[in-house]
Parts: structure tokens; C-alpha cells; sequence
């Protein structure tokens, strides 16, 4: 009963629950971003390179049409592909920097530290405490 226990106080801390929320809401946002970058910058992209840029591939060893017509036994590199990924990442990370940023100019700033106050230093106060016991 213990280890239940000690489990069930690691998984209720707050900052694993922030960190499963964050997780659930960014596989959300990944769906988002794919759908915009799908949908309206590979379009956009395509029309320069005047093909459709998810099928922009480098073909290695050409295929061979089967009786329905289909190709088969084709090698290609699907560099669309990654390109569109990478497109991908650059617009998650760079939304996830400027919230990282927007959460970090909301927060409370540091105050700086009161400056100690003026006087005698320690040193000067160990010599007088000094002299004095030597008076006695």
C-alpha cells in the first residue's frame, strides 16, 4: 500500500499535471499547425515549384506498372515530405518561444535586494567590540 500511496503523491503534484496538460495541448497544436502547413503554405509553396509539394520526391529506381495500373517496387526520396515537417517544427517552436516569452514577461519581476544599511562595516564593529574588552 506504500508504493500506491507514494505514487499517487508523485502523480498529483502540480508540475507533472502542468507538464501532461502542456503535453496533451501541444499534440492538439501539432494537429493545427500540420493542417495550416498541409493545407495553406505547401499550396503556396506549390505553385513556385509548380507541383503539389507534398509529392515533390527524388526518385531513385523507377517502378513498374502492375496489370491494375498501379507502380510498384519504386525508391524515392520524399524530400516534400521532410521539407513540410521542418516547416512544421519552425512554426510550433517558434510559437512555443513566443509564449515561453509572453510567460515570462507576465511574471512577477525581481525586485533587487535592498542595499544593506549604511553604517559601521563588521570590520569596524569587531575593532570597537575589540577595544572595548581591552579597556577591561
Amino acid at each position: 500500500m506504500g508504493m500506491l500511496k507514494e505514487f499517487k503523491d508523485f502523480a498529483m503534484k502540480g508540475n507533472l499535471i502542468d507538464i501532461a496538460v502542456g503535453f496533451v495541448m501541444g499534440a492538439a497544436f501539432k494537429q493545427v499547425v500540420t493542417s495550416f502547413t498541409g493545407g495553406i503554405v505547401s499550396p503556396l509553396v506549390g505553385l513556385i515549384f509548380k507541383a503539389d509539394f507534398k509529392d515533390l520526391k527524388l526518385i531513385v529506381k523507377e517502378g513498374v506498372a502492375d496489370e491494375s495500373g498501379k507502380m510498384a517496387g519504386e525508391v524515392a526520396v520524399l524530400y516534400g515530405d521532410f521539407i513540410t515537417n521542418v516547416i512544421d517544427f519552425i512554426i510550433v517552436a517558434f510559437v512555443m518561444f513566443m509564449i515561453v516569452k509572453a510567460v515570462n514577461a507576465t511574471k512577477k519581476k525581481e525586485e533587487p535586494k535592498p542595499e544593506p544599511p549604511k553604517g559601521p562595516s563588521q570590520e569596524d564593529l569587531l575593532a570597537e567590540i575589540r577595544d572595548l574588552l581591552a579597556k577591561k
